[in-house]
């Protein structure tokens, strides 16, 4: 079921967004990224383990290098982080044992994560307005 309702949720939050056109800010998806990635922090402050929260933020700190580099120089790498994120999530319990993930969260997360990755990568492939990149900062 959770697959199910991560699928569904990014379905219609890229599609919302893109709806309404505001996806078409370049920093709007390597935010969703940073967003994404700061769930398991959360998870490890609720869990109450520190070192699982310091696990949780350098992994964080990767997956916002990503969305930095993605907003800054390639919007490509923004596919890269949520696609990589979403497969982080099928080995996240073996990277860090952090009692705060709910035990549906890792399928939610990789659902909505991959799905999400799909849909950028759609938007960045076939869409007209962008032709393989995202506008420049400042630009609609």
């Amino acid at each position: 079921m959770e697959f199910i309702v991560g699928t569904a949720l990014a379905l219609f939050v890229c599609g919302g967004t893109a709806w309404l056109g505001m996806h078409r800010d370049r920093a709007f998806y390597p935010t969703v990224v940073i967003v994404v990635a700061s769930y398991y922090v959360l998870f490890a402050v609720l869990g109450g383990s520190d070192g699982a929260l310091l696990s949780e933020i350098a992994i964080a700190a990767v997956f916002t290098g990503f969305a930095v580099a993605g907003f800054k120089r390639n919007p490509w790498l923004v596919v890269v982080a949520l696609a990589g994120h979403g497969l982080m999530d099928f080995v996240h319990h073996g990277l860090v044992d952090n009692a705060g993930v709910p035990a549906t969260w890792p399928g939610f997360c990789a659902a909505f994560d991959l799905t999400a990755a799909a849909f950028v990568g759609w938007v960045l492939a076939f869409r007209g307005d962008y032709k393989g990149k995202l506008p420049e900062p400042g630009r609609p």
